[in-house]
């Protein structure tokens, strides 16, 4: 049950947005779980597709780990880790913001200046955002180059990366290490600011022949299930 602060807050925001025939979908209510407004993350759309589609793979008893490139706070790495409570989270970053190699492309392709700072961050405090830390296995450095050696299969990874190149070397290395039923979740699909992420998308969907769905979430992402 919500609280009654939140309860206040779903009835004005609700209908703020029934006046501009915006809805609130209702169709989590079937996990009959507490659910609480999250003042800790405002992508409600991002991390309510992601608890669906946990839950399916939960009931489909689909077997394999769980990843994220691109983790810069763990502010959705937290939720990777929360509706995956039994699987090993690979938590790939630089955790020093874009790497050099990756601007200069980025540049070279004229997507975007790429030069937003994400450099403040550590592995230490993305771990204390965790609620089963012991699960999770941050990996420092430059990727793929730091997937090396990585004998796992996966049940769902984020992408998260922003830039042309990270994206699509997450593309190239986590489609055919993705379980049947699995999913991988590219943000930014629909962000101006980063047009290189969806052309990733698009490039790899392409050579491999398969589909994405894009969702309305903040910045849009592309959702590709196997």
């Amino acid at each position: 049950m919500l609280s009654k602060l939140a309860k206040g807050l779903n009835f004005l925001f609700g209908n703020r947005l029934r006046s501009r025939k915006i809805m609130l979908s209702s169709s989590l209510d079937y996990l009959k779980r507490k659910r609480v407004l999250d003042r800790n993350y405002f992508d409600q759309v991002r991390i309510s597709t992601l608890e669906l589609v946990s839950e399916e793979i939960r009931l489909r008893k689909i077997e394999g780990d769980v990843a994220e490139l691109g983790v810069y706070k763990g502010k959705f790495a937290r939720y990777l880790n929360q509706y995956f409570p039994d699987r090993k989270l690979y938590l790939f970053d630089t955790f020093q913001g874009f790497d050099q190699r990756d601007i200069i492309a980025e540049n070279d392709k004229a997507f975007s200046s790429a030069d937003q700072d994400f450099s403040k961050t550590s592995v230490a405090s993305v771990l204390s955002r965790m609620p089963f830390p012991q699960n999770c296995i941050p990996i420092k450095g430059y990727f793929p180059a730091s997937a090396t050696g990585i004998d796992a299969n996966f049940v769902f990874v984020s992408l998260d990366a922003d830039l042309f190149e990270p994206i699509y070397q997450g593309l190239v290395f986590f489609y055919p290490r993705l379980a049947k039923g699995g999913y991988i979740f590219v943000h930014d699909f629909n962000n101006e600011s980063y047009p290189g992420a969806r052309k990733a998308v698009e490039q790899f969907c392409y050579e491999q022949g398969v589909n994405f769905i894009p969702i309305p979430d903040s910045a849009g992402s592309a959702v590709i299930a196997k």
